[in-house]
Order: C-alpha cells, then structure tokens, then sequence
C-alpha cells in the first residue's frame, strides 16, 4: 500500500509542475527536464508514468477536466426546474474559476490552443454531459432557445472566463451583486 501513495504522490507531483510550468511558462517552454526539476524528481522519472510530454500533457488536461466536473456538478439535481438547475451549476463553475485558480488558466489555455490531442478533447468533453442533458431538457420543454449547445456554453459558461480573469488581475470585482447580474445576463441569454 505504502509503495502504491508513494507512486501516486510522484504521478501528482509531476502533474502539479506541469500545470505551474505551463501556466507561467506556456506549453513550449515547458520541456520535460524544467517539470522534473519542478517536481524534484529525475527526467527518467517521468517516463515511468506517462509516454512522453504530450500524454503527460493529456492526462493533466484529463485530470483538470474531472477536477472541474466534480465541482460543476456538485449538489446538482436533475429534480430541480431547468433554471434552478443551471443556476446551481453556473454558479459551481464561478466558484471553481474564482478559486481554482491555476486549474482554470490551464483549461482555458487548452480551449485555446490545439496542444491537446482532439481524442482526449473530446473525452474531456464528456465531463460536461450532465450539462448538455440539461440544455437539452430545457430545449425540449420549451424553456430554452433551441440553440446549438456551443451557443449556450459561449453566451454563458465562456464570459465567466473573461471576469474571472480580470477579477484576478484586479480590473474588476466579482461582488455578490455583479455575479448574480452575471448570472442573469447568461440565463436570458439562452432562455426562450
């Protein structure tokens, strides 16, 4: 048992340099000798848990998107009405750009970049399936425009990187007031 924690501590250290690396540093200037560095272990190291630097970078997207998953859907209930349902939801992913910090500069890199293989983007995508379900209830009940769900995710989950972002930067504060009008802004966007 002892030795198992011990090799998942090692895979997590080296999935943690990564991620700092990459969002300090970019992709490119991210070579496999500064991440062993980083996690204070010998490049051959890193070869015992990933293939090479783009499955290393896979499955720390991978791992990023469950991460962000979890908390998007925590305490969500498809027994609530579609608005309730994406508010809490909506509200989850705020917190989580809001919070976890590094994790969502890296997702929101890798949504902007073609350094992940589309094969795992599109495993990645399948942690936002509770989500697409429910658009898609919304749209067949009448409550929400029937609109391509890339629509629904650019007028509303997208603009939440751009204030989270500028709150970090301390251009704007994301007070109670202004998330909920956020909020309200993104809900009338899709609504019908």
């Amino acid at each position: 048992m002892a030795i198992r924690q011990k090799c998942d501590k090692k895979r997590m250290d080296l999935l943690k340099a990564t991620l700092h690396l990459i969002n300090n540093n970019g992709f490119h200037d991210a070579p496999m000798s500064k991440i062993a560095k980083t996690a204070e272990m010998s490049p051959a190291t890193i070869y015992i848990y990933f293939e090479n630097k783009q499955d290393l970078i896979n499955q720390l997207y991978l791992e990023m998107k469950a991460a962000f998953s979890t908390h998007a859907f925590e305490n969500y209930s498809e027994e609530l009405c579609v608005k309730e349902s994406f508010k809490k939801i909506w509200f989850n992913i705020a917190n989580f750009k809001l919070n976890q910090v590094e994790e969502s500069n890296f997702l929101s890199q890798c949504d902007n970049t073609p350094i992940i293989d589309d094969e795992i983007k599109r495993e990645g995508l399948k942690h936002l399936q509770p989500l697409l379900d429910l658009w898609e209830r919304g749209k067949q009940e009448g409550t929400l425009k029937p609109i391509s769900p890339y629509l629904m995710y650019a007028f509303t989950i997208y603009p939440l990187n751009f204030l989270t972002n500028n709150q970090h930067k301390n251009n704007y504060e994301l007070t109670d007031e202004n998330i909920n009008t956020a909020f309200n802004a993104a809900w009338d966007s899709i609504k019908l």
